[in-house]
């Protein structure tokens, strides 16, 4: 995980309103994503994620490029929680709430008894995953697995979750730097 935890000291610290933001290629697709550094991390992923699953499933936008890349490593098909409604046979909407915003998703080709490995790039508030999974829960599909990239530390929605996720890395933004508290590596 060489890359990464480089990736991650390297990264750009910016303010948005008080809030010290990360800006990293795998959570924000810029600066730019090096396929060597995409590849570590799919690797990561197999490495520690269920992969006895039906599909693996990732929400818009940051989580696709990963969902993506493992679904071509692992031949596991991929379904993305979109922003957007498309009024399908079977559509779920789920609300979600985060430190930031507060908007609509909706889940397509999940039925009940799938058994499903949810990757995605950041879990910092919680709020996304938090409803995420409480939509998969009500639809009756299995969470096998939940693999997040980074996680930042501090208080989440997702710890009151009946769900654990692994992280490949955990981090903090304190002073204008990027701190690595733990990574799989290590733990």
């Amino acid at each position: 995980m060489e890359r990464l935890l480089e990736s991650i000291h390297e990264a750009p610290i910016i303010d948005k309103d008080g809030y010290e933001y990360i800006v990293h290629p795998i959570s924000n697709g810029v600066p730019m994503l090096d396929p060597a550094l995409l590849r570590e991390v799919v690797v990561e992923i197999t490495r520690v994620a269920d992969l006895d699953v039906d599909k693996i499933v990732a929400p818009e936008a940051m989580g696709i490029h990963i969902a993506t890349a493992l679904s071509l490593q692992t031949d596991i098909p991929l379904v993305v929680i979109r922003k957007r409604p498309y009024g399908l046979d079977g559509e779920v909407s789920l609300h979600k709430t985060t430190g930031y915003s507060e908007s609509e998703m909706y889940i397509n080709d999940i039925d009940p008894d799938d058994r499903l490995l949810i990757v995605d790039d950041l879990l910092s508030t919680g709020g996304t995953m938090t409803a995420i999974c409480d939509a998969l829960d009500e639809i009756g599909a299995e969470i096998a697995d939940i693999v997040i990239v980074i996680k930042k530390t501090g208080d989440s929605e997702f710890d009151d979750s009946d769900h654990e996720a692994t992280s490949l890395v955990e981090i903090s933004v304190d002073d204008g730097e990027a701190v690595i508290h733990s990574s799989i590596d290590s733990a």
